[in-house]
């Protein structure tokens, strides 16, 4: 079926308000859906101006690749040459750090990803999989 707007806007309510509750540093979200294509965002006031960009980068490489933004991480240490060639093939880019997460619906299919940054990338990543486990999806 997709990913709603009124899902991908709950993640986005909901991992801001996870980030105000733990204190985490002003936050960027982005959620696509399982085109690409974004469907909610927000920024934080006091972010540093491209951390939207960010969090897409990482959102995109998640989707782009089928896996994590932190599974892309440990690609990155694995082999840093095929993680940086991949830069180059997604007009989107991608961010080969935590803090991007697939979304799946109750079957386990992806039907978007999530992408956040702002404060450490695990806290990026912890807010994401709380909103998204909010929303009652799964990641």
């Amino acid at each position: 079926m997709g990913l709603k707007l009124e899902q991908a806007q709950s993640i986005v309510t909901a991992a801001l308000a996870y980030a105000r509750a733990q204190g985490l540093k002003p936050m960027g979200f982005v959620v696509l859906d399982e085109r690409g294509a974004l469907r909610a965002a927000a920024v934080e006031d006091g972010t540093s101006l491209a951390r939207w960009k960010v969090a897409w980068g990482k959102a995109n490489g998640a989707l782009s690749m089928g896996v994590s933004s932190r599974k892309l991480h440990e690609m990155a240490v694995e082999r840093p040459h095929f993680v940086a060639a991949l830069g180059s093939v997604f007009d989107a880019g991608l961010v080969p750090v935590p803090g991007g997460v697939l979304i799946r619906d109750a079957a386990g299919a992806v039907i978007g990803a999530a992408g956040a940054s702002g404060d450490t990338s695990d806290n990026d990543e912890a807010a994401l999989l709380a909103a998204i486990g909010e929303a009652g999806l799964g990641s």
